[in-house]
């Protein structure tokens, strides 16, 4: 689809070469009414689709917009979405929530071939987050994206040179870069006060049964009124299947489930803080334990990840990831370890936990080595983004690809911060599926299983 014209905004004329050169703004920055008469353009209002009104569109994504469209001059004018019953749902929904009338569209062709629609916010299925992406910058469009940004290779590489290519401004929804005790917790790392890494434990634990199950609307969908061809974005060879597009985290190839959901969110957090841009390996262990309802994604999942420099083995770092939804005990949890204590992102801490006494270290003729104790929180959102209808962290991520829309600048959670996670995954899904030790390839960019690429 050749990308539409659009001159109707001085803003929106930049160049591939000057965003390249941008730095990834700190934080989000507070902007005013006055902040913008003087940016060129900043009295045009920027006019903005729904791709996609499924659950987390209209839970999160929705009213994080509708937060901030009066101050920031958006709008909404349309909603996307290939089955009949969401985009008159979802027309009602935005209208209820943002005041704003739209126009339920068909397709994406029908979408990008309008000219009233300059961004879109994209909350498809996961399999199609790339795919949505690629469309909407190759149609000039400034996009939003949920996570995961892709869980093939193929499709991580292809949107992020597509996004470079055309110049145009994409966040990836990993909303703990807009968050302030992440931003702080990454400034604390980054200055060496913590130390080295030595050990990550990651946790994302419920006890759900119908977590991603969607009993009530299932039966709702009828072939006839959706496109069972464009849900599979030539990508799924498939007949149609009402679970399959409705509760499509609980199925690969549509999700890898716990991966797609949750890892890459929390190791989004490694590459962050470290500056490293992949693991070096991984191993996965789980399984359907319990919940033996069709499924085809593990209820129930261990991952190792091997992190450091891919040049001197001598440095790194484990991270161990776990997750289940059987049993909830432990929760969500993101503890960091140095020699020297523990950061602890759930209670937003810095402590000496686990760090070197001056009893052992007396043992070996060296010094007592413990941290600080320091607090991270503060997660009062910049920008007010916690008072309005949306989650505080989505809120933010939203402001921030909104002011970035408006400056140019790169976002905090950018196309780079979404290629990094997507590798994690992929090496992830390949270590689930193959249950062998996963690497990657940094000349060629691919995933490899016992020295052979893994498509």
């Amino acid at each position: 689809m050749a990308p539409e014209e659009t001159t109707r905004r001085d803003f929106l004329k930049t160049t591939s070469a000057a965003l390249a050169a941008t730095a990834v703004p700190v934080a989000s920055s507070v902007w005013t009414a006055k902040s913008y008469a003087a940016i060129p353009g900043a009295n045009d209002r920027v006019r903005t689709a729904v791709v996609g009104c499924g659950d987390r569109m209209k839970q999160a994504l929705i009213p994080a917009f509708s937060d901030h469209a009066k101050e920031l001059n958006f709008e909404f004018v349309a909603v996307c979405d290939i089955w009949n019953h969401r985009r008159d749902e979802g027309a009602e929904y935005i209208k209820k929530v943002s005041g704003f009338t739209v126009e339920p569209v068909r397709n994406t062709d029908e979408l990008y071939a309008r000219k009233d629609v300059d961004a879109c916010l994209i909350a498809t299925a996961d399999f199609q987050h790339a795919r949505c992406g690629i469309e909407a910058v190759n149609a000039g469009r400034d996009a939003y994206v949920e996570k995961p940004t892709a869980h093939r290779m193929d499709d991580a590489r292809n949107f992020r040179a597509a996004v470079h290519k055309t110049g145009r401004i994409v966040q990836v929804g990993t909303q703990r870069r807009s968050t302030p005790s992440y931003m702080k917790a990454a400034e604390y790392i980054q200055s060496g006060k913590f130390g080295d890494i030595v050990m990550v434990e990651m946790s994302w634990n419920v006890n759900q049964p119908g977590r991603w199950r969607r009993p009530d609307v299932v039966p709702l969908l009828k072939e006839q009124d959706t496109d069972w061809h464009r849900y599979c974005m030539g990508v799924i060879k498939d007949n149609f299947d009402a679970r399959k597009y409705l509760e499509f985290r609980l199925f690969w190839p549509y999700s890898s489930g716990i991966p797609d959901q949750w890892l890459v969110h929390q190791i989004d957090t490694v590459h962050w803080f470290t500056g490293l841009p992949h693991p070096r390996s991984c191993v996965a262990n789980g399984g359907i334990y319990l919940w033996k309802d069709g499924r085809t994604n593990w209820d129930t999942m261990t991952s190792v990840f091997d992190y450091g420099p891919i040049d001197d083995l001598s440095k790194g770092f484990q991270v161990q990831y776990t997750s289940r939804f059987t049993n909830s005990a432990g929760g969500v949890k993101e503890l960091y370890y140095s020699n020297g204590g523990m950061i602890d992102m759930d209670k937003q801490t810095v402590t000496d936990t686990g760090g070197l006494t001056q009893k052992f270290a007396d043992q070996m003729n060296m010094k007592a080595n413990l941290l600080p104790s320091m607090s991270l929180g503060a997660d009062k959102i910049a920008t007010d983004a916690n008072t309005g209808k949306g989650d505080p962290q989505t809120g933010a991520n939203m402001r921030n690809w909104m002011e970035c829309v408006r400056s140019r600048k790169t976002p905090n959670a950018s196309i780079e911060a979404g290629y990094a996670h997507s590798i994690a995954l992929c090496m992830n899904v390949a270590a689930i599926q193959t249950g062998q030790k996963v690497t990657f390839d940094d000349k060629t960019q691919q995933v490899m299983v016992g020295g052979k690429v893994y498509a």
